[in-house]
């Protein structure tokens, strides 16, 4: 199978690995056979195991400043808009439906969360935001 060399003291030592059965393991020690058993099974792993730590910020949900005359509708994640359901002028109630946004082949509707009317909207059909980027603006 394998073959070694290793110098200890000055010694030169080949060792050939002849076989490898659960924890038994039978090598060759220049000329010399032996049998070597391990106290605990060599775990082999075909697929690396990825580990990740915690965030270290607790997820915090989008909310609206109910002081504010302006509500700003943001992007919660990068996308694209697929299409736009309002327009200037427009009078909403909280729960309705402003955009579409298409993030990772998965459409995410933006809905509304407070009643108002749609001063300004900054994007269009087609066009990518990033994430907290501005998209419609209520009062």
């Amino acid at each position: 199978m394998k073959s070694y060399k290793f110098k200890v003291n000055e010694n030169g030592y080949t060792v050939n690995i002849k076989s490898h059965e659960g924890n038994v393991i039978n090598l060759e020690v220049n000329g010399t056979s032996y049998d070597v058993v391990m106290k605990e099974d060599i775990k082999k792993s075909k697929t690396p195991t990825l580990v990740r730590s915690a965030s270290k910020q607790p997820a915090v949900p989008l909310k609206v400043n109910p002081k504010s005359t302006t509500t700003k509708i943001v992007a919660p994640i990068p996308g694209v808009i697929l299409s736009l359901n309002v327009k200037i002028g427009d009078t909403i109630k909280e729960n309705d439906l402003l955009l579409v946004l298409e993030a990772m082949k998965m459409e995410n509707n933006i809905v509304a969360e407070k009643s108002g009317v749609v001063t300004a909207i900054k994007v269009e059909v087609g066009q990518q935001v990033l994430q907290d980027a501005l998209m419609i603006e209520l009062e």
